[in-house]
């Protein structure tokens, strides 16, 4: 079994590294989805940094596409 954890983030540096953390620490089973718009303050940069982990994806947009 797999389950995928979506998180939508728009300027979530702050807090995207204790979300991952948390998410990370559940059952192996479980992988993390972050679908960044665009943020101006790096929270794609810092997920980035997490991709080593195959539980961890990134999908990067391009502009900001909406709320989650």
């Amino acid at each position: 079994m797999k389950a995928i954890i979506i998180i939508p983030t728009y300027n979530e540096s702050d807090n995207i590294e204790k979300m991952l953390n948390t998410v990370l620490a559940l059952p192996e089973y479980i992988e993390i989805l972050v679908v960044d718009d665009n943020s101006p303050d790096g929270t794609a940069s810092i997920v980035e940094k997490y991709l080593n982990n195959n539980r961890v994806h990134l999908l990067k947009r391009e502009k900001k596409e909406g709320l989650g």
